[in-house]
């Protein structure tokens, strides 16, 4: 999860976080991010695969924003 100049909590998946979050910075990421910026990698978890990945980005996007925080603090090990 990334968070926004707006103070929006992006969601996706990646294979390399920090490649991604690049590119997000660039423009050349997410539509999200046009119209926002953003600032900071708030929370990562790995996955065994592209399913299990895209099956747990769909259930934090069902989350609402203090569910997120609350996920994004019980593991700031994860975190960027």
């Amino acid at each position: 999860m990334i968070l926004a100049d707006d103070q929006s909590i992006y969601t996706g998946i990646t294979t390399d976080v920090e490649r991604r979050f690049v590119q997000h910075q660039s423009g050349l990421g997410a539509r999200y991010f046009r119209g926002r910026r953003p600032l900071k990698v708030l929370y990562i978890e790995s996955a065994d695969d592209r399913s299990a990945a895209s099956r747990r980005e769909a259930a934090i996007k069902k989350l609402n924003r203090p569910q997120k925080l609350a996920l994004i603090a019980s593991n700031p090990s994860e975190g960027g």
